[in-house]
């Protein structure tokens, strides 16, 4: 069945974990979507789960699911609050959206890291880590 769909390429879209400070100096991390495109993207949705270890065996998270009607051009958009015990965790995100009737997806993953590796994020404007 999916020999029928035409999935075109999601160049220009990136996801990441980014470190966000708030106003009494503690940090919070959150999933962010980032559309890098001229165009919008439409009935987007987002699985999200994380796996001990590559093969997904050992523990493993909940998975969790978004959606959002649309994403703006060259905008960026929170997903989901991440808590950093899972930074060691393999997370794996499942992205599916459609541009001009035409569907397109993707899968990420953002392979265990430590805090102390975060690398600046330009479209974000924070540190964080940017899914392969």
């Amino acid at each position: 069945m999916l020999k029928d769909f035409e999935i075109q390429s999601t160049e220009g879209i990136e996801i990441a974990i980014g470190k966000t400070p708030d106003e009494k100096g503690e940090s919070t991390f959150f999933l962010y979507i980032i559309n890098e495109n001229q165009f919008a993207l439409q009935n987007v949705l987002i699985l999200t789960e994380a796996h001990e270890n590559e093969d997904g065996s050992g523990r493993k998270t909940s998975k969790l699911r978004h959606f959002r009607e649309e994403l703006e051009a060259k905008s960026h958009e929170k997903i989901e609050i991440v808590d950093p015990s899972v930074f060691g965790f393999y997370n794996r995100i499942w992205l599916s959206y459609y541009v001009d009737g035409t569907m397109r997806d993707r899968r990420f993953i953002i392979r265990p890291f430590k805090e102390y590796e975060l690398e600046d994020i330009e479209a974000i404007g924070l540190k964080g880590k940017i899914a392969e």
